[in-house]
């Protein structure tokens, strides 16, 4: 790790793009569990979901640039990608970084770092777009995400809201957007208690800005829902603004 430095010269990687969440299997290389490293053992979770952690990154680049990740495949420092000790291979991470709020969105498909206290090695794209390379650490925030989710979640689109008496086919009722995950879901268990015939749902979308809301609907209506007595059971349970959005 000592000998490990960026490209000769600064690359621009304005133009990568983030990782895109989809479902995938367990690799077969690199979830052995437990594993040991340098003497110390290590235990791989059994599921990413829910994950959330802050702690120190780092980042590796021109010397593994090129050479096997633990899951086989080939590091490619100008990706989004990333290593954890214990998550399971792959698994989509949101990495906000805490000093100036800006993210990525990054693909684990390698183990460490095994250096100090460090939570997640980087690589040098993700890292650069972080604006962490100079320092060479960070205080990140880790969320792991659901890619079924938001595979759903990327084709929600928002529409007017009608005329309260209109009955609708198709369409969930937005109660709140929400910029955290825990207050989505609190909102969602007190939705759960007060409605038993519709569905309760918390997607999750990223903005323009790069920041992500978590967004909880009622849904699907149904043709013989009342929309305008809907909206009154919402706004007593104390959410004001609820709204209309289709989902496919």
């Amino acid at each position: 790790m000592r000998h490990d430095k960026a490209p000769d010269r600064p690359v621009d990687v304005s133009h990568v793009k983030d990782a895109v969440p989809r479902v995938e299997p367990k690799s077969r290389g690199g979830n052995k569990s437990p594993y040991t490293v340098l003497g110390k053992r290590y235990y791989v979770m059994p599921s990413a979901q829910g994950y959330a952690e802050t702690g120190t990154a780092s980042w590796y680049g021109k010397k593994f640039h090129g050479h096997k990740t633990s899951n086989g495949e080939i590091y490619d420092m100008y990706k989004m990608s990333a290593a954890h000790k214990s998550l399971p291979i792959p698994t989509y991470l949101r990495v906000t970084n805490v000093a100036n709020n800006k993210q990525v969105i990054v693909r684990v498909n390698d183990r460490g770092p095994f250096h100090g206290n460090r939570l997640i090695d980087l690589s040098y794209a993700a890292a650069s777009k972080l604006d962490m390379l100079k320092k060479g650490t960070a205080q990140v925030r880790l969320e792991a995400i659901d890619p079924r989710a938001w595979q759903r979640s990327s084709n929600v689109v928002t529409v007017s809201t009608p005329a309260p008496e209109q009955n609708v086919t198709g369409r969930y009722l937005q109660v709140g957007a929400y910029s955290t995950r825990t207050s989505a879901l609190q909102v969602e268990s007190k939705l759960r208690n007060a409605f038993n015939q519709l569905a309760v749902i918390t997607r999750n979308a990223v903005l323009s800005d790069g920041k992500t809301v978590y967004r909880v609907q009622l849904g699907p209506l149904q043709s013989t829902t009342s929309l305008s007595e809907l909206i009154n059971r919402v706004e007593q349970l104390g959410y004001s603004t609820p709204r209309l959005v289709d989902y496919p």
